[in-house]
């Protein structure tokens, strides 16, 4: 078996198993580092491999026993003598563990506020339909149900302060979300990105392949139904939708359901 090595865009190898359990042992190498061999279909970090342990042990080889090895990264030039690279991944050896790395939590919350803000005019436009005495009895209903003491004066109120609203506001609205939801479902679908995920360089892909994932996974499983979920269940769903994202991949609930994950682009 011969297995490859990266790190910090620089390739090593190839190295028998024994050479690597053996580096493994002595922290040369670092279960973040990236590895690869025959029958690996991408990269994947030795701590994925080895399931956390300091030790490679794929299932059906047979050891021999190992020869010593100094460390395949304090050789500054040893990119140049290893001719020999996984086909399988050598286009992208030297951006593979840019490629892997996960957005970070602050990335991702400073892009879901961007997207949010973005559907605040839907709530404003109403406003601009209303005449002066429209607005004020307006707002006088938005007092009153601020004052509410049951759920049915506030469902009465609300009852009410939809039907002052003219019909054209709410076509105006609708045309509003539907151009949004238009405008974030080609670029999800192209790039992987919304247009808060675009501004802050991050981008969804698929778990598994970093592959762009189709629209069906990208935008319908991840957005609509959690959207809807988010207008029922208000903040429930929320808090427990990005209490997963706190986990080791950082997948939030509904990118495991897409099974996606939010790297850095």
């Amino acid at each position: 078996m011969q297995i490859y090595l990266a790190r910090n865009n620089q390739q090593a190898g190839p190295y028998t198993l024994e050479q690597l359990n053996q580096m493994l042992a002595s922290q040369q190498v670092l279960l973040t580092d990236l590895a690869w061999h025959q029958g690996m279909s991408e990269w994947k970090a030795l701590g994925e491999l080895t399931q956390g342990k300091l030790v490679y042990e794929p299932q059906g080889y047979v050891s021999t026993p190992p020869t010593p090895e100094h460390s395949p990264f304090q050789n500054t030039d040893y990119t140049a003598t290893n001719t020999s690279r996984p086909s399988s991944a050598s286009s992208n050896s030297r951006t593979q563990a840019t490629k892997n790395e996960l957005a970070s939590i602050n990335q991702r919350a400073l892009a879901k506020i961007i997207d949010m803000l973005l559907w605040l005019p839907a709530a404003a436009l109403p406003s601009f339909f209303l005449n002066a005495d429209q607005f004020e009895q307006l707002s006088g209903l938005q007092q009153k149900m601020q004052a509410a003491t049951t759920s049915d004066q506030a469902m009465q109120l609300q009852t009410e302060l939809f039907q002052l609203i003219p019909m054209q506001a709410w076509q105006a609205v609708a045309i509003y979300l539907l151009i949004m939801l238009g405008i974030q479902a080609f670029l999800l679908a192209k790039t992987g990105q919304s247009i808060g995920k675009r501004l802050t360089k991050i981008k969804i892909v698929d778990a598994e392949t970093d592959e762009k994932v189709s629209l069906m996974r990208v935008f319908t499983i991840r957005s609509i139904i959690f959207i809807i979920l988010n207008m029922m269940f208000m903040p429930f769903i929320t808090i427990l939708d990005y209490g997963f994202a706190f986990g080791a991949k950082r997948q939030a609930l509904h990118d495991k359901l897409a099974k996606t994950k939010v790297v850095k682009q």
